[in-house]
């Protein structure tokens, strides 16, 4: 039997939607470990005062395995 805990990250990139999922993804690996599923939820983008976009965002749902203890 496994138990998954599902948890609400969110990139940002300066240049696209994809970069910005890898490196949420990425910097997410670093620290949770045995991740199982990305599932995108959302996407927007930041603008600046003249309306340029200013960053793509990207809120993603990531799935990780809970470890058993190991007595």
């Amino acid at each position: 039997m496994s138990v998954y805990r599902v948890t609400e990250i969110i990139g940002s990139s300066p240049t696209s939607w994809e970069e910005a999922a890898r490196e949420a993804i990425s910097t997410a690996a670093r620290t949770l470990r045995d991740l199982r599923i990305a599932e995108i939820v959302g996407q927007d983008l930041a603008l600046d005062e003249s309306g340029a976009i200013k960053a793509f965002r990207i809120r993603i749902r990531l799935s990780f395995k809970y470890e058993q203890d190991r007595a």
